[in-house]
């Protein structure tokens, strides 16, 4: 399609506005993270990197930046096994009911958080408290998953869709067991989408800040700290440090994800195009 000059022009301007109304604000957190003074002033009067030292160093913001990425670990982690399981059984399998579960297990992430974040805090006070359980580490990676399953699911069943069915058969007709059809079979077709999935569910969990109110307990992950440190106008320095840095291990597997959703994309047409007579 041929697009007309006054077309491309207004497609031009709208993609800038709508990338200037996304990233202008983060641009500013970015520059206030090199703001000389502890008061916040724009423009800007003079520029250092001092802020980026003094975060560093703090012990409290070095024990939630831990604690984040060990949360965010955990929970990509039962995300991954649980995501891929449900696809493997909602792809591959028909069943009553199936088309049930794939909107249970999307249904958490279109939930408000403070909603998922009070349920899952009514389920440990009241029915876990009484075993034993209590607000920790634990608890944090709980509440995460439950979102962070919903994405890797997402990836994963769209490439068993783009998958042909019959390889998984002609496995099992050459005598491999349910195991080896998974290893040599299925998991180097989807190996690509559980990484873009396990990708996109760190960067959600490293970010999580409603449900993690109310799971973590004493516990502060990165983005608490820099939520429950913004009434300290001393810290706000640090604070725009911390948030520059957020910013950028969000972008990192984020941007991870989409090369590797695009060149799956460029993969499944090559395999097509070859497979046309």
């Amino acid at each position: 399609m041929t697009e007309s000059r006054t077309t491309r022009l207004l497609l031009r301007l709208g993609t800038s506005a709508t990338l200037v109304f996304i990233y202008v604000p983060l641009a500013v957190v970015g520059l206030y993270a090199f703001n000389e003074n502890v008061t916040q002033k724009w423009p800007i009067e003079n520029y250092s990197t001092k802020w980026f030292s003094v975060a560093f160093h703090d012990e409290k913001v070095r024990e939630a930046l831990q604690l984040s990425l060990v949360a965010g670990l955990g929970a990509t982690a039962i995300a991954l096994v649980l995501g891929t399981l449900a696809s493997m059984a909602v792809a591959r399998y028909r069943f009553f009911g199936r088309e049930v579960i794939t909107f249970a297990v999307i249904l958490p992430i279109a939930l408000p958080g403070i909603v998922t974040g009070l349920a899952l805090q009514a389920t440990i006070v009241d029915v876990l408290g009484p075993l034993g359980f209590s607000f920790g580490l634990s608890t944090i990676i709980i509440g995460h998953a439950t979102f962070c399953v919903v994405v890797v699911y997402n990836n994963v069943i769209a490439r068993m869709r783009r998958t042909a069915g019959s390889l998984d058969e002609a496995s099992a007709d050459l005598g491999a067991d349910s195991w080896q059809t998974f290893r040599y079979v299925m998991l180097p077709q989807m190996r690509t989408a559980l990484l873009a999935g396990g990708l996109l569910a760190f960067a959600l969990s490293f970010d999580e800040v409603v449900v993690t109110i109310f799971t973590s307990g004493a516990q502060q992950t990165l983005p608490i700290w820099i939520f429950a440190t913004l009434s300290r106008p001393a810290q706000l320095p640090i604070v725009n440090v911390v948030a520059l840095f957020v910013i950028v291990i969000s972008v990192i597997p984020v941007w991870f994800a989409q090369k590797l959703a695009g060149g799956n994309e460029r993969d499944t047409a090559k395999t097509a195009a070859v497979a046309e007579p």
